[in-house]
């Protein structure tokens, strides 16, 4: 080969690789930003009696999938749903980050089999540890050590809470004025164990509290609410609900079928959440459970996250999410009802963290008490970590 040509080669390699590593840098955040909308959108502007109302509680949120995307959260972003600089400006307090690790192709509200996993092209995309490619567990671990990584990385503005100790001490400096964030860890589907109960162990160690059982397919813990056989729990599902309780951990039964959710109502002494989710009254879609199953959650205790989303209220505006809200008090008591934006889960929504105090405003206009929407923004979110947290 001639020196011309060798030198002809050269140059295409390094087109070649620089095309790659554009096509890397730039393809991660134009698929999240085709994923986490926000709609073009007017807000209610947000009055000084709802700002003070809004600042008056800490306000928390029971699910986000921010942990899924290249994004660092200590920046803030134009694109997805929620970012550490967005939540201080929305006047949020606390975040449940779960992980997501698997998802079905095709995926619907109705039926769906696990089939090929659109997640693990993702995962290759966003370059992350080649470990995570093809274990379920792994994405679990790597997204732990995100949330851990953002602490560290902080400087002060973000904490990992791992028991009501570490939440009561975020209470505290948010008391003394300090502009102070902070997040839970919790994993979205039980497979991420992978049919093993040891790997609920490491996941603790790795700072997990809230275990959601299922996402949209059936696992070995048991039946989706969107998958094919509607079951309850197995053998395995049961055990990792009584091992899940005896760790302090908190059961998250958003995404179960409605045999599950009984089934775990049935096993478990302690209150469980439906982190994020709406009511079938008040949003027939798939998605929801029916009233009564919802009267049973809130019977045993449990709290509910009303979703933002269209699957959950149907109407995403601020007005449309208060409806569902109202819905959710009138139904199963104001002690029951909490946030669950369901924030960079693929899903569309009409404000994003920093626009938080809009929602504020829209339960005041629809006739909220202020002890309602403090209750509703974070005061039972908050009041049922403490009780529940290690």
């Amino acid at each position: 080969m001639s020196v011309t040509s060798r030198r002809v080669l050269l140059v295409i390699f390094a087109l070649l690789a620089g095309m790659a590593a554009l096509l890397a840098a730039l393809l991660p955040g134009a698929i999240e930003a085709g994923m986490n909308r926000v709609r073009p959108h007017e807000l209610p502007a947000v009055g000084a009696v709802a700002r003070d109302l809004h600042t008056s509680v800490p306000v928390a949120d029971l699910h986000a999938d921010s942990l899924l995307w290249t994004r660092d959260l200590l920046e803030r972003a134009s694109r997805g749903h929620l970012d550490v600089p967005r939540m201080i400006e929305g006047g949020m307090a606390l975040q449940v980050f779960t992980a997501a690790t698997v998802a079905p192709m095709g995926q619907n509200y109705e039926g769906n089999e696990r089939g090929l996993d659109p997640l693990t092209a993702l995962v290759v995309v966003q370059r992350w540890p080649l470990r995570t490619w093809l274990s379920p567990m792994e994405r679990a671990m790597y997204q732990a050590e995100k949330l851990a990584d953002l602490e560290r990385r902080a400087g002060g503005r973000f904490r990992l809470i791992r028991n009501r100790g570490d939440l009561q001490g975020l209470l505290a400096e948010r008391a003394g004025g300090e502009s102070v964030v902070g997040g839970i860890f919790g994993i979205e589907g039980g497979h991420a164990l992978e049919g093993d109960l040891s790997n609920l162990e490491r996941l603790d160690a790795a700072g997990l509290r809230v275990v959601g059982l299922t996402h949209f397919f059936d696992n070995r813990l048991g039946g989706s609410l969107h998958g094919m056989s509607r079951d309850g729990l197995t053998d395995f599902g049961r055990r990792v609900v009584v091992e899940a309780v005896r760790r302090g951990m908190i059961v998250d039964v958003a995404h179960a079928s409605p045999a599950m959710v009984r089934e775990v109502l049935a096993i478990s002494d302690r209150p469980v959440i439906l982190s994020h989710g709406g009511f079938r009254g008040a949003c027939d879609t798939a998605r929801n459970l029916d009233d009564d199953l919802m009267r049973e959650i809130a019977a045993h205790g449990g709290l509910v996250g009303v979703g933002f989303w269209d699957g959950a209220v149907c109407d995403i505006t601020p007005e449309g999410v208060v409806r569902s809200l109202r819905y959710g008090i009138d139904l199963m008591g104001v002690d029951h009802v909490a946030l669950g934006s369901d924030w960079d889960g693929g899903t569309e929504v009409s404000f994003d963290a920093g626009e938080l105090p809009a929602l504020t405003q829209a339960m005041l206009d629809a006739g909220f008490s202020a002890e309602e929407i403090r209750k509703v923004l974070g005061g039972n979110a908050v009041r049922f970590l403490l009780e529940n947290l290690p």
